[in-house]
């Protein structure tokens, strides 16, 4: 034996940096398993983040700080020990990610006390000047308020994160979407009835702002509610669709029989899917939001046109019937209950008083383009700009849309980053519910929930609750991970 030979103990004793050694270390953990129970603790946060009024309180808050991070910290640290990789890697969405970085960056240099004091919002000097005493300053106003919004950007975005990894398999993505049918149908029976049993409570408080004859579940404002439900909605089609699809696709014989087998698998396999679906339509039509049934009307539209774009032989003619039963049904539950809709639009139009706030809070937005008050602090900014052409009576803690909100704290450079963040993504599944071949309905399914959310925050503040902002980025999670082949090796 040399002396540069190995000797056979060193052969077999493995290194750490080995991979060999990674491997017998991932044997010992089974990789399925702690993703599947990861996944299952995922399901039931996304469970509670409804129930306590949308998770719109600090408590709430604090509750999904821990948890939802805390999971991606857990499946972090279960990859060192398993030796695995990210099977989505981040150099995958390496522009979403590093824009979003870059905003996360921002919101810490605009609570920072150190920056040069030409930076900071005049605020600071004034209230130093009325108390007689030196005061640090930011470029935020309220630095409490800053922290605590991106404590929550940042929930939103680790559930983003782990459904991007875990949903990365088609039959947990597929498991993730399931499950929120059967949240959003329970969230939606509540409502239905609470709205019959305990009108102006929400569970078994009297509501703040008690809204009897809208139905609102678990949340504050019936517009919460809606963009809930039509997330909801838009999931139980794209099952719907999937279920006809793998039902019909192969499936020879006559134009008797395939109606035959068509109506076997509605009245059968279907039901509970059709059931879930008519339920979540009446509750999100007795919410009577103007805004959340538009938008819910403008995501089942994408998600209907994006599902028809297929190359799969004969999947059109199935799609079709499945729209046309889904017409159906929508048709009923709007001759039944839509004349409230209809009647509440005709008789207060679709804004209210609300350009006049849109107006003051671009007023604000102009005062400081650049560098934006500061990120989630419109509830101490807008009284500063606030004029008559708005009621004194109505307190405004929200913008009621999410864009200029964001353009007003953080500026026009990183809100159009922040925004475009979201908007890439949303791009990735429109495009994979265009090209892909296989598991498309889940991109599709994102896209539609995409375009509603995007919709509905130019009229409301649905991402700003944590119930609905953690439910849509893990959609969006699951449709940019099925956004290519399951063939092509994505890991880091």
């Amino acid at each position: 034996m040399t002396a540069d030979a190995p000797s056979p103990a060193s052969r077999t004793a493995y290194s750490p940096h080995d991979s060999a050694f990674r491997v017998s270390r991932a044997k010992r953990i089974p990789s399925d398993l702690v993703e599947r129970i990861l996944l299952w603790a995922f399901v039931a946060g996304l469970a509670w983040c409804p129930f306590w009024f949308g998770s719109n309180v600090p408590l709430a808050w604090g509750i999904n700080a821990v948890l939802f991070p805390g999971l991606v910290a857990i499946y972090e640290v279960s990859l060192l020990i398993r030796g695995g990789s990210h099977p989505v890697g981040v150099r995958q969405i390496k522009l979403p990610a590093g824009l979003f970085a870059a905003v996360v960056l921002w919101v810490l240099i605009q609570n920072a006390t150190w920056t040069p004091d030409w930076l900071h919002h005049p605020i600071w000097q004034v209230t130093a000047d009325e108390l007689n005493k030196a005061i640090p300053g930011s470029i935020s106003v309220n630095r409490d308020l800053t922290t605590v919004a991106l404590l929550r950007l940042i929930t939103a975005a680790s559930a983003f994160w782990l459904m991007l990894q875990l949903c990365r398999d088609a039959s947990r993505a597929y498991v993730l979407l399931k499950s929120l049918a059967v949240l959003s149908c329970a969230y939606a029976a509540y409502g239905l009835f609470a709205f019959a049993v305990t009108p102006g409570k929400v569970l078994w408080f009297a509501s703040p702002f008690p809204r009897i004859g809208f139905v609102t579940s678990t949340f504050i404002n019936p517009n919460s509610f809606a963009t809930y439900a039509g997330i909801g909605l838009i999931v139980i089609c794209g099952l719907i669709l999937r279920l006809y699809r793998d039902e019909f696709i192969g499936v020879a014989g006559s134009v008797r029989f395939r109606i035959a087998n068509f109506i076997q698998v509605t009245g059968q396999r279907a039901a509970a899917l059709l059931g879930a679906g008519f339920v979540v339509v009446v509750a999100l039509l007795l919410s009577q939001s103007r805004g959340g049934i538009l938008a819910t009307a403008v995501g089942l539209f994408a998600f209907a046109i994006l599902s028809l774009k297929t190359r799969r032989h004969g999947s059109a003619e199935q799609r079709g019937a499945v729209l046309i039963v889904g017409a159906i049904l929508l048709a009923i539950a709007f001759f039944a209950f839509g004349d409230l809709v209809v009647g509440r639009i005709s008789q207060q139009g679709l804004q209210d008083s609300r350009w006049a706030l849109y107006t003051i809070t671009l007023r604000s937005i102009l005062n400081t383009p650049w560098l934006g008050h500061g990120y989630g602090t419109f509830v101490d900014v807008f009284p500063i700009f606030r004029d008559q052409s708005l009621s004194t009576y109505a307190a405004w803690a929200m913008a009621h849309n999410t864009y200029l909100e964001v353009y007003q704290g953080l500026g026009v450079v990183f809100g159009s980053m922040l925004i475009a963040s979201i908007g890439l993504l949303g791009l990735r599944c429109v495009k994979a519910a265009i090209t892909r071949h296989e598991n498309e309905v889940i991109p599709c399914i994102a896209a539609g929930v995409v375009f509603l959310v995007a919709t509905h925050s130019l009229v409301d503040f649905s991402l700003q609750i944590d119930g609905i902002a953690i439910t849509f980025m893990a959609v969006l999670g699951a449709g940019v991970a099925q956004s290519q082949s399951s063939r092509l090796v994505l890991t880091d």
